[in-house]
């Protein structure tokens, strides 16, 4: 799957869950979508590009869950 794919789908993930007024629930619901639906090699290659371009193209409850403690790909 395409990087621009992936990034499409997290944001459109973290819009869904931009509606929980607690942030940080927020950020685990996306954070836990992700662990539950993405395949390892989707996850890995999100973060990935995470890290070499410090999440310019994400919404900021997208950034939190990759970058946040407890994330794994």
């Amino acid at each position: 799957m395409s990087t621009a794919n992936l990034i499409k789908m997290v944001n459109q993930i973290a819009q869904y869950f931009a509606t929980e007024p607690d942030q940080q629930l927020a950020v685990l619901g996306v954070r836990n979508h992700l662990q539950m639906y993405w395949t390892p090699g989707m996850r890995k290659e999100l973060l990935a590009w995470q890290t070499e371009h410090h999440g310019e193209d994400l919404h900021p409850l997208a950034q939190a869950a990759v970058s946040g403690a407890g994330w794994e790909a």
